[in-house]
C-alpha cells in the first residue's frame, strides 16, 4: 500500500521530484489536467442530497512511448480530451455516493484508450471543511487485459455534396442546411475540377490536396462548419455535436489500411469515412444510391438522423 501511495504521489509531484524517484528506470511520458472544478451533486449524507459541491480533478495518464513528436502529429499522441472527457461522461452517468467510485470509473473509461499505461487520480470536495477532502488512486492495464477502442461510435451522419450540385442552383441552399444542421454531421467534398486516377504517391497527394483546397473555400461560406483534417479534430468535434468539412489528406496518407480511392471518385472516400466513424452515409443530389447509403434530393431532405 505505501509504494502505492508514493506513485500516486510522485504523479502529481513536480516533474523534478519524479526524475530524481525514477532514475533507476525508465520513466513514462505522462500528460495531465490539473484542478479542474466541477459543480457536482455527489455525497451519501442527507445534506449532500439536492445541492452542488465543487469537486477538483486532477489526472495523469502514463502513456505507451511514441514518435509523435518527431513529426509533431497530434493523432499520435492521448488527446487531454481523453481526461476531461471522461470526468464529464462519468459526472454525467448518474448520481454517485462516493468519491472512491467516481475515481474509479474515471481511470477505467481513460484506460480505454490503448495508449495508456497507468492512470492516477484525485478527486477532493471543496466544499465539506476547512480543507479539501478527497481521494487518490492508481489503476494500471493489466499486461493481458484486452484492450477496447477508445474512439466510440458516434451519431454522427457523413454526408457526401458532389461538385456538381455544391455549384447548381440549390447550392446555396444545401450549404445553408448544411451549416444549420444540428446534430453532428461531416460534409465530405470532390475536387473542383476533375482529377484523374492516381498513379503514383504524388498523384494521389495531388488529387486528395485538391479536395482539401475546396473544404478551405466552403468554409469561407459556411461558418457554421469546421475544417478537420485529423481524426484527433474530427473526434472532438463530433463529441460535441458540431458540424465538420472533411480535409482528407492526413487521414487517407496516415491510414494503415487505405481506403482504395482517391479524388477520382471522392463518393468512395465519402464511404471509407462513413465505415471508419461507423456512421451513416447520405449523398446530396440526383442520382442512384451507392450500396448502404441514401439520397438527400433537396435541402429539406436534410432532417437530423433519428439517433442524433
Amino acid at each position: 500500500m505505501g509504494d502505492t501511495l508514493s506513485e500516486t504521489a510522485l504523479a502529481f509531484a513536480p516533474p523534478e521530484a519524479r526524475a530524481r524517484a525514477t532514475a533507476a528506470g525508465q520513466p513514462c511520458d505522462r500528460i495531465s489536467v490539473r484542478d479542474d472544478v466541477r459543480a457536482v451533486e455527489i455525497g451519501a449524507f442527507g445534506a449532500e442530497r439536492g445541492v452542488t459541491q465543487r469537486l477538483r480533478f486532477n489526472v495523469v495518464l502514463e502513456v505507451a512511448p511514441h514518435d509523435a513528436a518527431a513529426g509533431d502529429d497530434v493523432d499520435r499522441v492521448i488527446s487531454y480530451d481523453t481526461i476531461t472527457d471522461a470526468i464529464t461522461a462519468e459526472l454525467a452517468r448518474e448520481r454517485l455516493n462516493l468519491l472512491e467510485t467516481l475515481a474509479e470509473r474515471i481511470a477505467d473509461r481513460c484506460l480505454a484508450d490503448p495508449r495508456a499505461l497507468r492512470a492516477f487520480v484525485r478527486v477532493e470536495k471543496l466544499d465539506r471543511g476547512s480543507g479539501a477532502l478527497g481521494v487518490e488512486i492508481v489503476r494500471a492495464r493489466a499486461a493481458a487485459e484486452p484492450v477496447a477502442e477508445a474512439r466510440a461510435a458516434t451519431a454522427a451522419r457523413v454526408v457526401y455534396l458532389p461538385p456538381e450540385v455544391m455549384g447548381g442552383p440549390e447550392g446555396p441552399d444545401w450549404i445553408a442546411a448544411l451549416g444549420a444542421h444540428p446534430g453532428p454531421l461531416v460534409l465530405c467534398l470532390g475536387p473542383a475540377l476533375p482529377e484523374p486516377a492516381a498513379t503514383s504517391e504524388a498523384g494521389l497527394r495531388a488529387g486528395l490536396l485538391s479536395i482539401d483546397q475546396a473544404a478551405w473555400r466552403l468554409a469561407e461560406r459556411a461558418p457554421g462548419l469546421a475544417v478537420v483534417g485529423s481524426r484527433t479534430e474530427l473526434d472532438w468535434a463530433l463529441a460535441r455535436g458540431k458540424g465538420a468539412i472533411w480535409a482528407p489528406v492526413k487521414m487517407v496518407l496516415d491510414a494503415r489500411a487505405r481506403p482504395g480511392a482517391d479524388a477520382s471518385a471522392p463518393e468512395r472516400l465519402a464511404a471509407w469515412l462513413a465505415a471508419e466513424l461507423g456512421a451513416p452515409l447520405a449523398l446530396a443530389g440526383d442520382g442512384p444510391a451507392a450500396e448502404g447509403a441514401i439520397r438527400l434530393r433537396h435541402p429539406a431532405d436534410l432532417a437530423p438522423s433519428p439517433s442524433s
